[in-house]
């Protein structure tokens, strides 16, 4: 069985970022742990999960309703993000945040693309 948010390509990019959050969440500190590493993968799932949800069956303007969260999530993601970076957790001039600054405007567009979409 194939569910709706399966077949939507901006699922399928959140998840691909999700995955990328993570891999960057594994090389914080072990003291960040409950800190920026928790909340990068939190805020970074709640995308792909809000996507889902919204997508079962529920009118424009709920679906529109969990599109917001998921933007909000989001930019939840890239302001944890700002924060390792601030930190100097991770060098921002590598290939995997690079991906990430790639990967993460893509999805951005498409999230609010589809929430205009559906207006």
């Amino acid at each position: 069985m194939t569910y709706k948010f399966e077949k939507l390509e901006v699922w399928e990019l959140a998840m691909k970022f999700n995955a990328l959050s993570y891999t960057i969440a594994g090389t914080l500190p072990d003291h960040e742990k409950y800190n920026l590493t928790s909340q990068l993968k939190r805020a970074s799932t709640s995308i792909a999960l809000n996507i889902a949800e919204g997508s079962t069956g529920q009118s424009n303007a709920e679906q529109s309703r969990f599109l917001s969260f998921a933007i909000r999530s989001h930019v939840e993601v890239v302001a944890c993000i700002r924060l390792i970076q601030e930190r100097n957790y991770i060098d921002s001039n590598t290939e995997l945040m690079n991906r990430f600054e790639e990967l993460g405007a893509e999805l951005f567009a498409k999230l609010n693309a589809f929430k205009r979409a559906i207006k």
